[in-house]
């Protein structure tokens, strides 16, 4: 169906338009963006601000539940590129059997290929028997020169299948010896395929880490001439976002491929068994137990004895981490620079919803209460474009796009070259377009209610498919397709 969108302000960061004008879309394309178009659909988008709809490089949400959270937010493209799923042919035949309303895709997962090797784990392509391994400490260890070879060779082979680039949660097994790394990075590099990697610490929180988790991605990427992208940087950084920076920024100005993304939030959320949770750890870090939230049942930890109970018991349970203080003025200044950075990307960290009766999955809209979350699966974007554009003014509409659509797609051309059609509005461009209201444009979601649906994104086109008309989800609407590696 011919859909043309009239008298919006379209913005194209491919190119750096940004003006009045239509935009036809035909065929899943953008066929046109010009004045004086017609087509059997007209939809009058006059004051509102027409773009490449947002590409997220880091969400665990493999729901329709959490996708229509997601799509309310902007979101045309959702792929779990940090973690990762394997194997990953069951990852995507799953997806595609059930449906999806955003376009999706899977990194080769670093943490699953260890697990299978080193403790006998055998991956399920699910994100909750993923969480469940983080806490497990038998594949967190270094492998043998044999055991390095089996789980780089099955790293390997989910990049033949189609995965797009190496997951790597280096963060969950922070001891691992960095040759380990290295050896994926020249992978990475052979197989001309991205790296998306959660560090390890940082020294200045714990000096004897093999090595520091910032300064690992650079001396790898710099070694071995792969493209490495630095996830969450406002988390795993936390108080020392400046010297990480620096860092980063260095080894850029040297011509390494290094990528950052950020989220706009003082809270992360994982499970509740992960390395970094464990209550030595969080005292490098300078938190206490009473920083972890259970997801499923909103309890605040309340001392380093209950929080070895609750690990002990369940490592897989999802929690939620409060990293810096939003109310603090010095703390939110920090989630500021991260996202302020040249070049960040903006990417959520979006996770799973949970029912107290153990769903993780409904196809109802709206959601049915109860649902938990952290509020960045809902809200990531409304609310950085909040705070950058409507409220700070650090970024035009043109520099919002760039962050949200062109540069994490943009990342993806050599390994996807379908990605291509992705984050930009240029004639033959794929037709996933998000209208946004500016003068309604915000998050709702909260900690305490973190389902809430954004405001303010009015429509939202993935393929061409409407998935949001008038500010209102469309419950009919599973248009997603995969984003698949093309191995070299």
């Amino acid at each position: 169906m011919r859909t043309l969108l009239r008298g919006g302000r379209v913005v194209d960061p491919g190119t750096g338009f940004d003006g009045v004008t239509d935009v036809l879309l035909d065929g899943g394309k953008v066929a046109a963006v010009r004045s004086g178009l017609e087509a059997p659909v007209v939809v009058d988008v006059g004051g509102l601000v027409v773009g490449p709809g947002f590409v997220d490089l880091h969400s665990h949400v493999h729901s329709i539940a959490g996708q229509r959270l997601q799509a309310m937010d902007g979101v045309t493209t959702a792929l779990d590129l940090e973690a990762g799923l394997m194997p990953i042919e069951r990852a995507y035949t799953e997806a595609a059997a059930a449906g999806r309303p955003l376009h999706y895709g899977f990194s080769a997962s670093w943490s699953a290929a260890r697990a299978q090797v080193l403790a006998g784990i055998e991956p399920d392509a699910q994100i909750e028997s993923g969480l469940a391994v983080l806490g497990n400490p038998v594949w967190q260890r270094s492998s043998s020169a044999k055991e390095l070879a089996a789980w780089l060779s099955l790293v390997e082979g989910e990049l033949a299948a189609g995965a797009l680039g190496i997951g790597i949660l280096m963060g969950y097994a922070p001891a691992t010896e960095p040759g380990e790394f290295l050896a994926v990075a020249h992978l990475a590099a052979k197989a001309g395929v991205p790296t998306y990697t959660h560090v390890r610490e940082l020294v200045e929180v714990d000096p004897a880490i093999p090595v520091d988790g910032s300064e690992e991605i650079v001396v790898a990427a710099a070694e071995t001439g792969a493209a490495m992208h630095h996830c969450h940087v406002n988390s795993t950084s936390g108080h020392h976002i400046d010297r990480v920076l620096a860092t980063l920024e260095k080894s850029r100005a040297a011509g390494s491929r290094v990528t950052v993304e950020a989220y706009p939030y003082g809270a992360g959320s994982t499970a509740v068994g992960a390395a970094f949770i464990d209550p030595d750890r969080l005292r490098l870090k300078g938190l206490s137990p009473s920083s972890v939230v259970i997801l499923e049942t909103g309890e605040r930890v309340a001392d380093a004895a209950r929080l070895r109970q609750l690990r002990d018991a369940d490592p897989g349970a999802p929690c939620i981490l409060e990293f810096l203080d939003e109310e603090n003025l010095r703390d939110r200044a920090l989630l500021h620079q991260a996202l302020a950075f040249p070049d960040s990307i903006v990417a959520s960290d979006a996770m799973p919803v949970y029912w107290r009766d153990g769903r993780t999955e409904a196809t109802e809209w709206p959601l049915p209460p109860g649902g938990t979350t952290h509020p960045r699966t809902a809200g990531t974007f409304a609310k950085t474009l909040r705070l950058m554009v409507l409220e700070a003014g650090a970024w035009s509409w043109l520099e919002a796009f760039r962050r949200c659509s062109h540069l994490p797609s943009r990342l993806l051309d050599d390994v996807a070259p379908a990605a291509r059609g992705k984050g930009h509005l240029g004639v033959g461009a794929d037709a996933d377009v998000v209208v946004l209201d500016p003068a309604a444009l915000t998050d709702t979601a909260t900690y305490a209610d973190p389902t809430r649906p954004s405001q303010g994104v009015r429509h939202l086109y993935v393929g061409g498919t409407p998935v949001v008309s008038d500010g209102e989800l469309r419950t009919d609407a599973l248009p997603g397709k995969p984003l698949r590696g093309e191995p070299r």
